[in-house]
Formats: structure tokens, sequence, C-alpha cells
């Protein structure tokens, strides 16, 4: 298995689309580097801003390929393969493997109900089937389904199984991880903030970073965080948290990656908009969001 330290700000990439939906496959290969460049800790692909909710499964091949590729082994890539069936996202998960990506980000399945004995079967079958580190992902509100914390401590044991990353928006549920992983017997367990605003606070808890949607549109300001806080300057890395509010105070016009995506497209990148129906951001909200780009681009974010 591939020995990859989970830590640092990793943004879910997003998938940039032409007019016609398809995957706008130079653009994609121009973030990459832009986020490379602005200094973030490693990529990830299909992440809830990278609409994987909404690609088929060769897409995911073609993206995952072509940031592979184009990454060269400058950050580590992770790919988010989990999907509802245990045994499609095991077919996933191999895929990635064999296109060399890092780490699984593996999410819950969705839609119907499951036991915490299910979710903890679930990715207890993923974890032998490939050799691989993976990432637990906890999303409720979209997924309808929440790991428990005592479900994270039984899973931590399992080796491959290496950290986790929550984006329920609960400091005490990320809390609760960070005491599940301690317990993990062989090596160590990281934990990952899926919320922007508590990374800093996840990174005085213990927790080893974030995947950051912010960071597609502030790659800098977001990588910032983590080296700040490594470097001791806890006081700056707190500034730099809190100085993208203002930006996360617009999502209320819209799903949060559309915001993102559209703010994107707003400084001037080719990254069209989400694939439908999710796409649309009312009058104000753009009006909103030039705004805030305009104000932060005279504080120097980026």
């Amino acid at each position: 298995m591939k020995s990859v330290e989970i830590k640092g700000i990793i943004p879910p990439i997003i998938t940039p689309m032409n007019e016609d939906e398809t995957v706008n496959v130079a653009e994609l290969r121009s973030q990459v580097n832009r986020q490379i460049e602005g200094g973030v800790h490693a990529l990830f692909c299909f992440g809830t801003n990278g609409e994987g909710y909404i690609l088929s499964a060769a897409e995911k091949e073609l993206v995952l390929r072509n940031v592979i590729e184009e990454c060269n082994g400058r950050v580590p890539v992770y790919a988010g393969t989990g999907c509802i069936s245990t045994k499609e996202t095991i077919e996933q998960s191999k895929m990635a493997m064999s296109l060399g990506a890092d780490v699984l980000s593996i999410i819950t399945p969705s839609f119907a109900a499951a036991s915490q004995n299910e979710l903890y079967e679930h990715y207890k079958a993923v974890a032998e089937a490939v050799d691989m580190p993976i990432v637990l992902y906890n999303i409720p509100a979209r997924t309808g389904n929440a790991l428990a914390p005592a479900t994270v401590a039984r899973l931590a044991q399992i080796d491959n199984i290496v950290g986790a990353k929550d984006s329920s928006g609960n400091f005490t549920n990320i809390l609760g991880y960070i005491d599940a992983g301690k317990k993990k017997e062989n090596g160590s367990f990281a934990m990952l903030s899926g919320n922007d605003q508590l990374i800093i606070w996840n990174l005085l808890a213990g927790g080893t970073g974030g995947i950051a949607g912010c960071a597609n549109v502030y790659p800098h300001v977001m990588a910032s965080i983590y080296d700040l806080f490594m470097a001791g300057k806890i006081e700056e890395a707190k500034a730099a948290n809190a100085s993208i509010q203002s930006f996360r105070d617009c999502f209320k016009y819209g799903n949060p990656n559309t915001i993102v995506k559209t703010a994107v497209a707003l400084l001037g990148y080719n990254v069209g908009k989400c694939r439908a129906p999710f796409n649309q951001v009312p009058e104000d909200g753009i009006a909103a969001l030039k705004k805030v780009l305009a104000e932060n681009a005279a504080k120097g974010m980026n």
C-alpha cells in the first residue's frame, strides 16, 4: 500500500465543463496547475465541488486520468469513489487504483437508510478489495447516512482506513472522530474538516487539515491556513481562515458548489456552469459575488 500522509489543504477540484456539459479537459489541466501553484497540499477529484454526484463512470475515469497526468506526482491525488452500492464502490475504487490515485475518499452510501453495522460492512468490504489508503467521508445532510464516532473507531482498526473527512458542520462530531482515531492500533488516523470554517479549529484539536471547497476560489489563502499553523503562527492562521467568511456568506444564494464554480468563472477562468439542474444563481447572488470578489481582490486574496 502507498504511504501517503493525509494532511494540509486539499481542494475538491471543480470539473470544468463546456457549454454542452462535456468535460473541458484543457481547463481541468489548467486548474490543476493553478491549484498547485497556489500552494495546496493535494488534489481531490469527485468531491461535491467536483460534481462527482452527477458524472458518469467514464467521465470520472477521464477526469482522474487527466488530473493524475497533469499533477505528475507534484502533490498526492485523492479520488472520491463512493457510490450507493458496495459493488460499484469497489469497481470505482479499483479504477482509481489502476490509474495511480494515491488515496481514496469514500462517501457513505446515500438515499436508502443504512444501519451502523451496514456502513461498517460496506467500508470493510471496500478496504479488503483495494490495497490503498482510504479516508472515510461523512456528509449526512447530502447522503442521509451519518457515520457515528463509534463506527469510525471500529473502522480505524482496518489497516488501510487511515482517516476521515467530516462535513457535518458539527465540531463535536469532529472531536468524536479525533478521539476514535486515537484508538487505531496500527499507524495513525488523520482527521480532515470538510467545513472550511472549521479547518483551523480542527487543526488546533489535533486534526490534520481540510478538504476545502473555497480553495477553488482562493487556493493561496486556504493553503496558508495550514502553512501558518505548522509554522506556529496561530493567530495569522485564524485570520486567514476567517477571511473567507464574506465569500461563504454568498452560499445563501444557491447550492454551495454552484456558488463556488460561478465564482471561479467570474474570476475569468473558463470552467463553465455546474451540470443542470444544479446551475442557477439569481441576479442578486451574482451581484453579491462580484462585490465580494472585488473586495477580497483589493485585500490581495487569491
